[in-house]
């Protein structure tokens, strides 16, 4: 989306900051919308989010996203994130699609805490910061991902803590064996912000 959000996914992340509020579990708005929200024009279909696991049961989250008639989109959808840790949703009334992710790593409870409240569009949510989102992305690291941390960084860089980003870059670079990852990423920083 760029511009002004379409009226379906602004109603749609209404719904799904309805959802978490009622859960008051700690969470927060992430991917496309959470950088659009930080000042970046990019298009997006879909709203993802994550809230902190040790904080609600499944069971819990699925009821309150329900209660605002966000629905799973695929089949055994318990199952599929008892195992892989992600609920994969839709917002019925707009057909938004919706991702909400159960965070349990100390990165993830810190990137939530440090999460402000920003107007989207008239809706009130809890979105990661810069710099949180620029780790988020170089995990992900696919192209719309590697766009987003350089426009991030265009936009931000004077604002964050890089050593503090590249560090936990270079902790999930290496967790998960992308070695060369955090080689590209420094090459993306050093060619966007000459540092």
């Amino acid at each position: 989306m760029t511009g002004p959000p379409a009226t379906g996914v602004l109603e749609a992340l209404a719904a799904l900051q309805r959802a978490l509020e009622d859960l008051d579990a700690p969470s927060m708005i992430l991917g496309g919308i959470a950088v659009i929200a930080r000042g970046v024009p990019r298009l997006t279909v879909d709203i993802d989010a994550t809230v902190w696991g040790e904080s609600v049961a499944l069971e819990e989250l699925f009821t309150s996203l329900a209660a605002q008639d966000i629905r799973p989109r695929i089949p055994e959808a318990e199952e599929f994130a008892r195992r892989r840790q992600v609920l994969l949703l839709v917002h019925t009334p707009s057909g938004t699609p919706l991702e909400v992710s159960v965070g349990w790593l100390p990165f993830e409870r810190e990137a939530i805490l440090r999460a402000e409240t920003v107007d989207f569009g008239g809706v009130p949510i809890s979105v990661a910061r810069p710099e949180d989102l620029i780790v988020y992305k170089a995990v992900a690291w696919r192209p719309r991902d590697q766009e987003d941390v350089e426009r991030l960084l265009v936009l931000h860089g004077d604002q964050i803590d890089l050593d503090r980003v590249r560090e936990l870059v270079r902790q999930f670079a290496d967790a998960l064996g992308e070695h060369e990852r955090f080689r590209e990423f420094e090459a993306l920083v050093r060619r966007t912000l000459g540092r």
